[in-house]
This record gives structure tokens, C-alpha cells and sequence, in this order.
């Protein structure tokens, strides 16, 4: 499956906004995507578009073939989705399985990782448009990463190679930092749309556009008073997983 030495199969479950961009960084750093799940057809054609030649398969052929397995799929289908591809023998010993989603640590991964995978929770901060564009947001979007200590640097350096930072988050701090996200996230849409209206009701023409400068400003005015720690990376591994991975 390997492109060169260190490099990775990578199979992609859910070819939603998210798991098709973090697909096509995969890819871009390298990594061979052997496969990507999709159902809808606005799904596969974001597939499609944003990891052309990559084919679209049934759940079960994507985890069979990859040695790192993306789970980007809604919250609230991750845990079904997890034991049911444990009920039918799906995780392979030494599989790197990697999911998305905020809640949640490595312990919703406990049914691949008793049949030996590798576990990683690797959540990107960002809104994402499921496009081309958010290949570029990469670059500047920190990614919560939670895993066992000795996996973690797996993690953070699949971070760096998708062109984001990584941020360690512990297990049991992921449901405060899902609460943050959320409120970020949520709240900051409800007041500009709210913004927008009471503009628009006025009849100013593109309200978006009128309150684009004070949004960016503010927010930008907001962050720079909460300024993250940075983060040590010299002991990321510089040519691949393959030491980490033998570890395990």
C-alpha cells in the first residue's frame, strides 16, 4: 500500500466536508488514499472533485485495505459505526484508526483497539466548507489531538502534515473542549446572522459584506488577548511512522 518508505495507506469513512478535505491534505503530504466512502451524491461528488482517481467504496473495503483508517462521520454514528465494524472482524492489528469528531477521546475507539488498532483522536478547529478552499485554512487551524502517550506523536505529526498545529487535549478534557468549539462556533454565526438581518431590514445592500471588517477585527482583537501556548515539535519523527509504529 505504501507510496515510499513512512508513507501510509490512508482509507477515508464519510467523504462529508471534513473527511474529504483532511483526505486530499493526506494526500497531499503524500500518503496513498487507497479509498473513500460515500453515499449521498453531493458526497461523491465532493469526493470526486476534491480526490479525483480515489475510489469510492462500501465501509468494509475502505477499512480492509488501509494501514490508517480517517472515521469522519457525524458524532452520533461514530460509536455504532465502531462496534459494528468490530462485530464483523473489520479492525486489523496495527491499523491506525483516527476519528474526528469533538466529544470524543480514544475510549469510542475501545472495540478497534482491542482487536489490536491503533487509536487517535484528531479533531480540526475549524469551520469547513468541504471545498478546495479549506485546504488552504489548514494552514492556519490548531487540531486537538488525543491519544495514549506513546501514539501521540503519530498524531501530532499527521497534524503537521496536513499543514495544521497540534494541540495535546486530554481524554477527559474532550467534552469542555467539544463545549468550547461549539460555542465558538455557534455563537459566532447567531450574532453576525442576527447582525445581518437587522441590516438588511434597514435595506443596506450585502449586510455580509458591510460587517465583514468589524467581525474579522473583533475576532481578531478577541484572539490575540487569548494567545495559545505554543507547541514543542522536535521530537516529531521527520521521515515517517514506522519506529512509533513497531512500538505498539
Amino acid at each position: 500500500m505504501r507510496a515510499r518508505s513512512g508513507r501510509l495507506g490512508v482509507g477515508v469513512v464519510g467523504a462529508g466536508r471534513v473527511g474529504a478535505v483532511l483526505g486530499a491534505a493526506l494526500a497531499g503530504a503524500g500518503h496513498a488514499v487507497t479509498g473513500i466512502s460515500a453515499i449521498s451524491t453531493a458526497n461523491r461528488e465532493r469526493a470526486e472533485a476534491l480526490l479525483p482517481g480515489v475510489p469510492i467504496l462500501p465501509v468494509p473495503e475502505v477499512v480492509e485495505r488501509s494501514e490508517l483508517v480517517l472515521l469522519a462521520v457525524p458524532p452520533d454514528e461514530l460509536p455504532g459505526l465502531v462496534d459494528g465494524l468490530a462485530a464483523t472482524g473489520g479492525w486489523q492489528a496495527g491499523q491506525l484508526v483516527v476519528h474526528t469528531a469533538a466529544r470524543y477521546g480514544t475510549r469510542v475507539l475501545a472495540p478497534a483497539t482491542a482487536a489490536g488498532a491503533i487509536p487517535l483522536a484528531i479533531h480540526p478547529a475549524m469551520s469547513f466548507t468541504g471545498t478546495s478552499l479549506d485546504l488552504t485554512r489548514l494552514a492556519e487551524t490548531w487540531f486537538a489531538v488525543t491519544a495514549p502517550t506513546p501514539v501521540q506523536p503519530i498524531g501530532q505529526a499527521l497534524v503537521v502534515e496536513m499543514g495544521g498545529e497540534p494541540v495535546l487535549i486530554a481524554e477527559e478534557d474532550r467534552p469542555v473542549y467539544a463545549e468550547a468549539i461549539e460555542t465558538v462556533s455557534t455563537f459566532s454565526r447567531s450574532v453576525i446572522e442576527q447582525a445581518a438581518r437587522i441590516l438588511s431590514g434597514l435595506g443596506v445592500e450585502a449586510p455580509g459584506r458591510v460587517l465583514s471588517s468589524l467581525a474579522r477585527s473583533t475576532v481578531e482583537d478577541a484572539l490575540s488577548r487569548a494567545q495559545p501556548d505554543s507547541i514543542d515539535l522536535a521530537d516529531l519523527p521527520p521521515d515517517g511512522f514506522d519506529e512509533l509504529r513497531e512500538d505498539q
